[in-house]
């Protein structure tokens, strides 16, 4: 099992639900998160003073696939989050040891 941890533009959000939906992956965990880059983020103007934009606004993607589903899930994330402008994001993939489900007491991929 595999966790992954998509950090992309908020816009895109809709766009990589979707592509993840046609995949039929049952769940997944989206938070509001703010960070930056190489960008290290960008000036704006309020009220005529200039002032610095350090961390922007970005959603976290999380969510847990079985081995097997880990090359899909990535190109459906890459595919659909992918602007080609600087920004738009990172994948992260990690190894899962062990999943329980609270409510049950499943475990490992009876769980997800």
């Amino acid at each position: 099992m595999k966790k992954v941890e998509a950090i992309i533009k908020p816009f895109k959000l809709e766009d990589v639900k979707e592509a993840l939906t046609e995949l039929e992956l049952t769940g997944m965990t989206v938070s509001e998160v703010k960070g930056y880059g190489r960008q290290q983020g960008h000036s704006e103007l309020y009220r005529g003073a200039e002032y610095v934009v350090d961390f922007l606004p970005k959603v976290k993607i999380e969510l847990v696939v079985k081995d097997e589903m880990l090359d899909k899930v990535l190109h459906a994330i890459v595919g659909s989050a992918k602007t080609g402008k600087i920004g738009d994001g990172k994948i992260f993939v990690s190894d899962i040891e062990k999943i329980i489900r609270i409510r049950t007491g499943e475990t490992d991929e009876e769980a997800v």
